[in-house]
């Protein structure tokens, strides 16, 4: 069962402070990266699967050490996940079960992070489109015995929307199209 719920307001207090852990992880590393809050909690009214989504972004020479300071810390490597140039991780215990998180580890200038920011911003300045995709979504989460790919699937044609309106369009949106595909 797919939960889409109304935006709540405490999520973006509740990214800021997974975001400082984050960022005192790269620090102590001497590793330099943006942590960005992506994905729909990230922007403000929309409904949402009440999960964060955190791209932590660092050049690709600092791939390697960066994937070991999380590991130090605690954090599961899931590797690329059929996704190039984004590492999943599972947060450790520790840290907060509600919201839950998923985190990613991005190289800077990967079409994986293009396509997280361009949803982000374009739906954060275009209130049209943010509302469209949250009536999908809720259409979506409320049909009898919908599974994730079924739900990813059924998002595309909004999201292809979005992204159109971010820049990113042709063989870049065939190529995040096809990965939505194989990693359902």
């Amino acid at each position: 069962m797919i939960q889409v719920v109304d935006y709540d307001p405490a999520w973006p207090a509740a990214f800021e402070a997974l975001a400082a852990r984050l960022r005192a992880i790269f620090d102590a590393a001497g590793l330099s990266a943006a942590v960005e809050h992506v994905g729909s909690t990230s922007v403000p009214g929309l409904a949402a699967k009440p999960v964060l989504d955190i791209d932590v972004v660092v050049s690709p020479a600092d791939l390697s050490r960066a994937i070991e300071a999380l590991t130090a810390s605690d954090m599961e490597h899931r590797g690329e996940k059929g996704v190039p140039g984004r590492h999943a991780f599972r947060p450790p215990p520790s840290w907060p079960a509600t919201p839950s998180v998923n985190l990613y580890l991005c190289e800077a200038g990967a079409l994986a992070l293009r396509n997280h920011l361009a949803v982000r911003d374009v739906l954060r300045a275009d209130a049209a489109l943010r509302d469209e995709y949250a009536r999908v979504k809720r259409a979506l989460a409320a049909t009898p015995g919908v599974d994730m790919g079924r739900y990813v699937e059924g998002k595309s044609g909004v999201l292809g929307k979005v992204l159109a309106a971010g820049g990113i369009g042709g063989a870049e949106l065939a190529q995040i199209e096809e990965v939505n595909r194989d990693t359902r």
